[in-house]
């Protein structure tokens, strides 16, 4: 599998430019906070003090997981095939969030066990009717996984914007970011697993039970696409691939929630300089969230208790980040509005 190559965005004559640029607007020196980190950020991502976003974008990828078997999900599997067709209807939170902010939104069958056929809306892009139980064997051939990331990338490197956010849907896939998180930080299984789509504490009990067994049996894995193969999800592999070539094209990409995240942690496993194109939309209500933003020494924008998925935390987010850009761009200085600096 040929892996893109991130370049880092450190450039430090640049840096001092944007700092000198964010310092002179007519505000007291840091008072936009975390917009003032987001505007430099995006400034380094695009080589200039004057960014802008073009045509932003919501991947939302669905699969299946054959982990299900395990009883870990509060909801049955043909939720996966439902939710996309809700997607194609316009009627899930994604597409009431995307449409307020004027955002495309992209649907994806990575890997759903259902036939849709040829439909409008939807991009078939499915290598199986879902992947086997990692509890009991790898989830995808090396073969499989590869095609998946190869998909992904296929896909960024059509668009035409510069922005891009993550989403996923997929009944079980919360279990199986829980095991790629523990295999990827060495985070503790117990620390790792939430309620996903609802689980009483029996359930979430029950569900890392599954996962400690099944690491267990693939103990000897350890590689970052040895893992995603084992324990990921076709929608995961693929967004992995996504996100690379994202990165490698230097757009700004919009990190969702849990699943999403535990994609980012093995491409930034495999290249580490991701992260510099990062902006990390949320911190959600999944168990397990936090400590993962936290590995990534990552500041996410908001934290309203989210946990639905779907990129939702990314088109939430799209406003403060077209806010950073924004002050950036147009914000008279003291200067052109004459107004006296701070007296040192």
């Amino acid at each position: 599998m040929i892996v893109p190559n991130i370049v880092p965005t450190q450039d430090p004559v640049l840096s001092v430019a944007l700092d000198a640029a964010i310092n002179n607007k007519t505000k007291p020196p840091g008072s936009l906070g975390i917009l003032e980190a987001i505007a430099r950020q995006i400034g380094l991502i695009q080589k200039t003090t004057q960014p802008h976003l073009i045509q932003p974008s919501i991947l939302v990828f669905a699969g299946d997981h054959g982990i299900v078997a395990e009883n870990i999900s509060a909801y049955p599997q043909s939720v996966t095939w439902q939710m996309v067709e809700n997607f194609l209807a316009q009627g899930a939170a994604i597409n009431v969030f995307a449409r307020q902010q004027q955002c495309a939104l992209h649907v994806i069958d990575a890997g759903v066990n259902h036939d849709f056929g040829t439909r409008p809306g939807l991009i078939d892009r499915k290598i199986g009717p879902g992947t086997r139980n990692f509890a009991q064997a790898p989830a995808m051939t090396a073969e499989e996984c590869a095609a998946a990331m190869r998909h992904g990338m296929a896909l960024v490197a059509a668009l035409d914007g510069n922005v891009i956010g993550f989403g996923e849907m997929g009944i079980g896939n919360t279990t199986a970011a829980a095991a790629i998180m523990h295999k990827a930080t060495g985070i503790p299984v117990a620390d790792c697993v939430g309620a996903g789509t609802g689980l009483s504490v029996d359930g979430v009990r029950h569900k890392q039970r599954v996962i400690e067994r099944a690491v267990a049996h693939h103990l000897a894995v350890i590689a970052p696409l040895d893992i995603l193969s084992t324990f990921g999800g076709f929608e995961i592999a693929m967004m992995v691939g996504a996100m690379l070539k994202a990165a490698e094209r230097r757009m700004v990409l919009l990190i969702d929630g849990f699943i999403v995240t535990s994609a980012l942690l093995l491409a930034s496993r495999l290249q580490p300089a991701i992260l510099d194109y990062c902006i990390f939309s949320h911190c959600s209500d999944e168990n397990g969230h936090r400590q993962m933003l936290r590995f990534l020494d990552a500041r996410p924008l908001l934290q309203l208790g989210l946990r639905l998925g779907e990129g939702t935390g990314c088109a939430l987010a799209l406003p403060l980040v077209q806010a950073a850009v924004n002050f950036l761009c147009e914000m008279a200085t003291f200067e052109s509005a004459q107004v006296s600096e701070k007296v040192e």
